[in-house]
């Protein structure tokens, strides 16, 4: 009778072992001394507490579901062997730890932690330096990299890594992380429905964030500055970007945001200051670009070819050197109701509305396209004379690219 009365003890008892685990601690003075030992000893759901301290380790294999914690940020040095984490077990979390010197390779993508094949993963509160790769999340689902903070010391694009990279992997969350001094801070290839929220991706060799054939994507709320260029968002369809800023990403061919054929997408509430390019668009369609700030930029936007569908409206466009370039004769894109800082019309019956359309394009702008150091001209007395003829009487510029409704005040 007893023995039924503290059963659901036992049971309870059971049930909290196995989901929450045991804590298992590793330190210098402690039983077990390395990480790689702990993870061996530790049953699934286990939690490893690492102590403060220099762990000299390299190529360890996370093969079950567990914890590693870090107190104090103990430090996992790969004395530049190899990969050091790499995880292939559901239900994981790496969580405080100080993690640097990762391998260098011509053949291996090393990376600093690595998530093969894996779900329910959560990767947080982790520092990396002087790595190769530093999160490289491959064919894994249902994960969250978050509050990390990855610094490289990247110098040339062929012998370093990227901050974070998802190849094929879906519904993952990449969020409050900075990423400086990599190749590409995020990279993205083959991954469908991720979402890369506040982040701070700053003084990388190539892009801040970089995705191709990724779709029904969101980046909301990220900075993106003073990279070799902004973000290049290349063949992929449903993306959302909201509330971004690309700030100060300067260099002859470099952007704030470059799209390349993408289609169905919304561009929505974000901030273009100071880029050579603040959107360079080659082959994009249906995409929908709303309340968007452009500031000292050279070029606002930098139209090529085959750009079909698409809306412009409720825009700033403030003291661009060009708003808009085209280099074509045939516009299907529709501009209304933008405030543009350059234009000059009236507006009689105060409705805040322009009653003079207003050309976007420059004569000016089509030159620089085909001569580009005619550049040199910019702001002179000439090049204000044949932009004004050019406005009169178009010939070189699509007749039909203009706003029918500018506002004659900024939009808050």
């Amino acid at each position: 009778m007893k023995f039924w009365a503290v059963l659901p003890f036992f049971i309870l008892l059971i049930w909290v072992q196995t989901c929450f685990g045991n804590t298992m601690e590793v330190c210098p003075s402690c039983e077990t001394k390395t990480i790689k030992e702990g993870i061996a000893l530790a049953q699934p759901q286990d939690t490893i507490l690492v102590q403060k301290g220099t762990y000299l380790e390299y190529d360890i294999i996370v093969d079950k579901p567990m914890t590693i914690l870090g107190r104090d940020y103990p430090v996992v040095d790969g004395e530049n062997q190899g990969e050091i984490f790499t995880i292939t077990s559901d239900n994981v979390t790496v969580d405080g730890l100080f993690i640097i010197n990762v391998g260098t390779s011509y053949t291996s993508d090393y990376a600093a932690i690595r998530v093969v094949r894996s779900k329910n993963f959560l990767i947080q509160n982790v520092v990396l330096e002087k790595l190769f790769f530093g999160i490289y999340l491959e064919k894994s689902s249902d994960g969250r990299v978050y509050h990390n903070k990855i610094i490289g010391d990247a110098v040339e694009e062929f012998n370093s890594g990227n901050g974070i990279q998802l190849w094929y992997c879906n519904n993952i969350e990449v969020e409050s992380n900075i990423v400086q001094h990599v190749r590409d801070g995020i990279y993205l290839e083959f991954s469908d429905q991720i979402v890369i929220k506040n982040n701070i991706s700053t003084n990388n060799l190539r892009y801040g964030l970089h995705f191709m054939f990724s779709n029904d994507d969101v980046y909301e709320g990220n900075t993106f500055e003073n990279n070799g260029a902004g973000v290049a968002v290349m063949f992929s369809k449903k993306i959302r970007m909201y509330q971004n800023t690309f700030k100060k990403n300067w260099g002859t061919a470099s952007f704030g945001l470059l799209l390349k054929e993408i289609n169905d997408s919304e561009i929505s509430g974000n901030t273009f200051e100071e880029n050579t390019v603040g959107i360079s668009i080659e082959g994009s369609n249906r995409i929908q670009y709303v309340n968007n700030d452009f500031m000292n930029n050279g070029w606002a936007l930098k139209v090529r070819g085959a750009c079909y569908g698409n809306n412009f409206s409720s825009n700033n466009f403030l003291y661009n050197s060009f708003d808009v370039s085209y280099n074509s004769k045939l516009n299907d894109n529709v501009f209304d109701g933008n405030f543009w800082s350059n234009y000059t019309g009236y507006d009689l019956d105060k409705n805040g509305v322009g009653d003079v359309p207003y050309r976007p394009v420059k004569l000016f702008s089509y030159i620089v396209n085909r001569t580009p150091e005619t550049i040199v001209l910019l702001r002179s007395l000439f090049m204000d004379i044949i932009d004004f003829s050019e406005k009169v009487s178009p010939v070189f510029t699509p007749d039909n690219l203009r706003d029918n409704s500018p506002l004659m005040r900024k939009i808050p």
